[in-house]
């Protein structure tokens, strides 16, 4: 994969993500800075970031419950230990930090 198919992938990815937080009815708060990193908050102030590792070509996440890694497998983000979607991942660990159901879609 090349390097502008990967930012778009990944811009998109991050797009995706911020607009099903803003759908989302949850106590979270979040900010995309520059560079793509994206930090969710929660109202016990615990977070979780998620950025693009251009070098590796992939999306990680850091939660409570670990650091996760996503490669693009020509559909979708998927996590390289269990295979898990991005968005399915990420909405079990902020519905875990959150104290709530959470469903990012």
């Amino acid at each position: 994969m090349e390097d502008k198919e990967f930012n778009a992938l990944a811009d998109a990815a991050l797009a995706r993500i911020e607009a099903a937080l803003e759908a989302c009815e949850a106590d979270i708060d979040f900010e995309l800075a520059a560079g793509g990193v994206l930090e969710i908050e929660f109202a016990d102030g615990s977070k979780i970031i998620v950025n693009r590792h251009a070098v590796a070509r992939e999306i990680w996440v850091a939660a409570k419950a670990g650091g996760f890694h996503f490669r693009w497998d020509g559909q979708s983000w998927l996590d390289t230990r269990d295979g898990a979607e991005l968005m399915a991942k990420l909405s079990a660990l902020a519905s875990q930090q959150a104290g709530e159901v959470v469903t990012l879609a």
